[in-house]
C-alpha cells in the first residue's frame, strides 16, 4: 500500500494518527482504531481517528471496560467481524452510543500477537450495506492484516521492549522465500525460481510465521519488513 513507512519516521502519536488516516483512505474505511498493553511496561497505548466527542463520551463512561471489540476480539488469534458479537447490553452501551457520534455498528477487528508476548488490535468501521461490506472486507483483508502488524511493530518498538526485541534468528532460505512473497509470488512461482519443491517452500514459510510470531504469511511478510529482515517490494 502507498501509505507512510512507520519504520522511516519518528515514532510519535502524530505519525501513528497519520498512518490510521491514511489507511482509511486506501482502504476506503470510515474510522480506525489502534490499542495496545505493553508487555514490558504495562502501559496502554491508542490511537484513532474517531470523532473527537465520541473519544470524549467512551473516555468519561470507561468503555473500555465492557467494549466487545476489545474483550472478545482478544480472545481470537483471527479477524473478528463484529457481526459476531453477542448483541447484550454491553454491546448495546458502546454501539448504540456510537451511533449517535456517527461510528457505525458494522466494522472488523484484527488482533496482532507479537512474538514476545505482545498484543495489539486493530479495529476499522464502514457504514455501508451488507453487500457492500463483504465486497470490501475480502477486498482489504490482506492488506488490512499487513497494516495491523506495521503499526503494532513500530508502536512496540517505540517502548521498552524495543530495548530487549532481539531480531528472530532466520535463515537465509527462509528470509529468501518470504522476499519472494514480499513480491507477489505464490507458492509454486517461488518454487520454480529457487529451484525447491512446493513442499519445501511451504516449509521454510511456515518456520518464517512461526519464528515472527505470525497468523498468516501477509502478516510474516508485514513483519519481516518492519524489523528490516527484507524489504518492500
Amino acid at each position: 500500500m502507498d501509505i507512510i513507512d512507520l519504520s522511516t519516521v519518528e515514532r510519535g502519536e502524530e505519525n501513528y494518527l497519520g498512518f490510521i488516516d491514511q489507511l482509511c483512505q486506501k482502504l476506503e474505511l470510515d474510522y480506525a482504531s489502534y490499542a495496545t498493553t505493553s508487555p514490558i511496561s504495562g502501559a496502554v497505548q491508542g490511537y484513532a481517528n474517531y470523532p473527537d466527542a465520541w473519544k470524549m463520551h467512551y473516555m468519561r463512561r470507561n468503555l473500555q471496560r465492557i467494549d466487545p471489540t476489545i474483550h472478545t476480539a482478544a480472545l481470537s488469534i483471527a479477524p473478528v467481524d463484529w457481526s459476531r458479537f453477542e448483541r447484550n447490553e454491553k454491546f448495546d452501551a458502546v454501539f448504540f452510543a456510537a451511533n449517535d457520534f456517527g461510528v457505525c455498528k458494522q466494522g472488523i477487528t484484527v488482533p496482532i500477537r507479537g512474538p514476545y508476548g505482545d498484543r495489539g488490535m486493530l479495529s476499522v468501521t464502514r457504514d455501508c450495506s451488507a453487500e457492500e461490506w463483504a465486497m470490501l472486507k475480502r477486498k482489504i483483508m490482506g492488506d488490512l492484516q499487513v497494516a495491523a502488524v506495521h503499526l503494532h511493530d513500530a508502536v512496540m518498538q517505540s517502548d521498552l521492549i524495543s530495548r530487549v526485541m532481539r531480531l528472530p534468528r532466520m535463515s537465509a532460505r527462509e528470509k529468501e522465500v518470504l522476499q519472494w512473497s514480499a513480491a507477489g509470488k505464490h507458492q509454486q512461482d517461488i518454487s520454480d525460481i529457487l529451484m525447491i519443491s512446493p513442499r519445501t517452500v511451504e516449509i521454510h514459510l511456515r518456520s518464517a510465521r512461526e519464528k515472527l510470531g505470525a497468523l498468516t504469511t501477509a502478516q510474516a511478510v508485514g513483519r519481516a519488513i518492519g524489523l528490516g529482515l527484507i524489504y518492500p517490494s
